[in-house]
């Protein structure tokens, strides 16, 4: 038998090549095993992440949203009220009664008057708000009162009041009252062109 026999080669024999095959084909399989296994716990980790941040995110919305009602929601009711001195012969009363406010931000309303004299006569308006601890929280922009008002004989006319609850109202306080007395201003009336027309002791 010669020396170089391919038969007699260490690792030749069909039964080598078959032990050295399954070996390989094992570790394929455990390779893609792994690789199977590592890919699957990618979407299970995503999952588990949005599922704890879903909620997360959702209580904070909830309670953020909870947080923005409360404070748009607040409302406060003001009352409007209107009269005249006696000495005033001029009709006065808001147009409106009520008004639900939001604090912080600028409302409107109007007041009307009327002069149901035979004369023109200067009107001078003394505001008022009740409860008095609060009237440092209702702030007029635009007002009336701040002038004196002319009516001439007959005369009417819508005036307006603009003003701003302040948001540091106290809480417990629901409800203001604005209130207007208006008064004949004696010292201006008398300034008025013809006003010194009719005297005591014209003849008749």
């Amino acid at each position: 038998m010669s020396a170089h026999d391919p038969s007699q080669v260490p690792g030749a024999t069909p039964k080598a090549e078959a032990r050295r095959s399954a070996g390989l084909g094992k570790m394929v399989v455990v390779a893609l095993l792994a690789f199977g296994f590592t890919f699957s716990l990618v979407p299970l980790y995503r999952l588990a992440c949005e599922k704890v941040l879903g909620i997360r995110l959702e209580r904070g919305a909830v309670e953020a949203g909870k947080a923005g009602a409360a404070k748009v929601t607040r409302t406060v009711k003001v009352e409007f009220d209107g009269g005249v001195n006696s000495k005033l012969p001029w009709e006065f009363q808001p147009h409106q009664l009520t008004m639900e406010v939001v604090p912080g931000e600028q409302y409107e309303t109007t007041y009307y008057a009327r002069n149901t004299s035979d004369r023109d006569i200067v009107g001078s308006a003394v505001p008022s708000v009740a409860p008095a601890r609060a009237s440092g929280y209702f702030n007029k922009t635009e007002c009336f009162c701040f002038t004196a008002q002319t009516l001439k004989a007959g005369e009417s006319r819508d005036m307006p009041v603009r003003f701003i609850v302040d948001p540091n109202l106290p809480a417990d306080v629901k409800t203001i009252t604005l209130s207007y007395t208006f008064f004949k201003n004696d010292a201006l009336t008398t300034q008025l062109p013809g006003a010194g027309s009719s005297s005591p002791h014209a003849a008749p």
